[in-house]
């Protein structure tokens, strides 16, 4: 397969990856490397497309041509082409698309990709350098290899929601899927080591992550707590398990989260609030005392803030180095962000046309900053098959 000619330079615009994921965590796996200039190529299947490709609302566009905007924000920097794995035909096409790549990325269920010829012990036959990556619910091996695995799921299944929420409350996921974007970092990480192992020695090889690990990897103290000190700690609610003040506090006027996570932020605080008296009161002068006071310490610091509001304790904290911030919306998120300087939004206005609709074409900008490389969007999320032909007709000069 032959480079598609609007390739941009990037870090890795010399990698050619066949995406074979739908969903989450693949594709922004898959998201990340196209972003760092990869030509990912994404397998899909004829008719349906991503599965997200259905998951709304919200859409983009109206009727017939309207677009996901869950897919939009995983599918960047990719061309598409649908293939039938159960059609001879399009399942030879598909091998051919494996083996000129250098990255190859699924998550079927477990055998799906050996089934089709299409595992790695499949395409090392005639391509030993491939690296391939699957990304599975539950691992590859044991009972959960038959499992089928969803964010939700996981969350519930791995402790996360029942760490979070309120004490007296449910179990409660977190407001996105978490688990499965830290299954795609991890999918990208494990995958740029493999680069790199190849470069050093010629050799590919499988990477397999699970959301499963990958969520109790993200469990972090909370895991490292288990299994150091044999904890099983349930739902605290906005408070830290291990630091205090690290929580929202009710102003005059709203909630501040004020994170004083350390003996130095500590004092600063105090200072600020004009309750130096705190640093010698023995409810209070440690960390420790004050888990044992925390509901002490909450009462008396909210009692200070309710002397101000919202905003107005947000700069004196500001301006005492003590980091604290509003609890946003979406909306206002971004609107804090670009004012923070952040530049969250890429906005790619290339006279393309999605969901029908020809304005310019918004994302949120990769997090990754780099001075030589940097990440580009270059390409709109592709309509299912959009590059059928184009791709195609590269598998067959590529012979």
């Amino acid at each position: 397969m032959t480079s598609s000619p609007d390739r941009s330079a990037g870090a890795l615009s010399h990698l050619r990856i066949a995406d074979f994921s739908r969903v989450l965590a693949g594709p922004i796996a898959t998201m990340i490397l196209g972003d760092l200039g990869a030509d990912v190529v994404k397998v899909e299947q004829p008719g349906l497309g991503d599965d997200t490709r259905s998951w709304g609302p919200p859409w983009w566009g109206d009727g017939d041509e309207a677009t996901s905007t869950y897919y939009l924000g995983l599918n960047r920097n990719k061309r598409s082409i649908a293939l039938d794995l159960r059609d001879p035909a399009d399942r030879d096409v598909a091998r051919r698309i494996a083996l000129d790549a250098d990255v190859v990325v699924d998550n079927f269920r477990v055998g799906t990709m050996a089934r089709f010829g299409l595992d790695r012990d499949s395409l090392a036959a005639e391509h030993p350098s491939v690296i391939t990556c699957s990304v599975t619910g539950f691992g590859s091996e044991g009972e959960g290899a038959s499992l089928a695995g969803y964010d939700f799921l996981v969350q519930a299944m791995s402790g996360v929601m029942a760490i979070t929420g309120h004490a007296d409350g449910e179990p409660t996921k977190i407001g996105s899927a978490m688990v499965d974007n830290l299954t795609g970092l991890y999918a990208a990480i494990a995958i740029l080591g493999a680069v790199e192992h190849r470069r050093e020695t010629g050799e590919g090889q499988h990477v397999e992550v699970s959301l499963m690990a990958s969520a109790l990897a993200g469990l972090l103290n909370v895991g490292s707590g288990h299994l150091i000190a044999d904890t099983d700690p349930g739902r605290q609610g906005n408070r830290h398990p291990s630091i205090v003040p690290y929580q929202p506090y009710r102003t005059g006027d709203g909630v501040l989260a004020i994170a004083a996570a350390s003996p130095a932020l500590w004092e600063k605080f105090a200072v600020a609030l004009d309750r130096s008296d705190w640093q010698d009161d023995p409810r209070f002068a440690t960390n420790g005392a004050r888990m044992a006071h925390a509901d002490e310490m909450e009462a008396e610091v909210e009692a200070v803030l309710a002397g101000g509001t919202t905003a107005e304790w947000l700069e004196r904290l500001r301006a005492a180095g003590i980091p604290a911030g509003p609890i946003n919306s979406v909306r206002q998120a971004f609107l804090d962000a670009e004012a923070l300087g952040l530049d969250p939004v890429d906005v790619l206005d290339d006279g393309e046309a999605t969901g029908g609709r020809p304005e310019p074409f918004r994302s949120v900008r990769s997090p990754i900053r780099m001075s030589a490389t940097p990440p580009t969007v270059r390409r709109r999320p592709p309509a299912n098959d959009q590059h059928g032909a184009e791709v195609r007709a590269e598998v067959e000069e590529s012979g």
